[in-house]
């Protein structure tokens, strides 16, 4: 692997480990662009040749693995749980979690069975798919 190819990955995964840290925080590709030190148009397809999808679709997927654990684990409500993970809107929360899940947040909620399997398990088993 060249040096110039190692630089860039390095770049991409410092963007990518801002946006699993900050995920609830308006992310943008100008601003994730500049965490990774180059052009937005760069870095949207750089990105995406290096983890094999858009950034925005990588972070809407990770807001909605955060609220997966937080509808498993906690009695709070589907609004409280939408606006932690980054969405301002209920609708646009639900609507997001529906097209990534599969189902509704409620929905989701009522099916989830706690299983008394290690957490690294119940994340795995239940990751949603791009």
């Amino acid at each position: 692997m060249s040096r110039a190819v190692e630089e860039s990955n390095r770049r991409m995964l410092r963007a990518r480990d801002a946006m699993d840290r900050d995920y609830a925080r308006p992310l943008d590709v100008p601003a994730l662009a500049r965490i990774a030190h180059v052009s937005p148009a760069h870095f949207a397809r750089t990105f995406r040749a290096a983890f094999g999808e858009p950034p925005h679709h990588y972070l809407r997927r990770r807001r909605v693995e955060r609220a997966m654990f937080l509808l498993r684990g906690t009695s709070r409500s589907v609004t409280d749980i939408g606006i932690e993970v980054g969405y301002a809107s209920t609708g646009t929360f639900s609507r997001t979690f529906r097209d990534i899940v599969g189902r509704s947040p409620r929905t989701y909620r009522k099916e989830a069975v706690a299983a008394r399997v290690p957490t690294c398990f119940t994340m795995a088993w239940t990751r949603p798919g791009s």
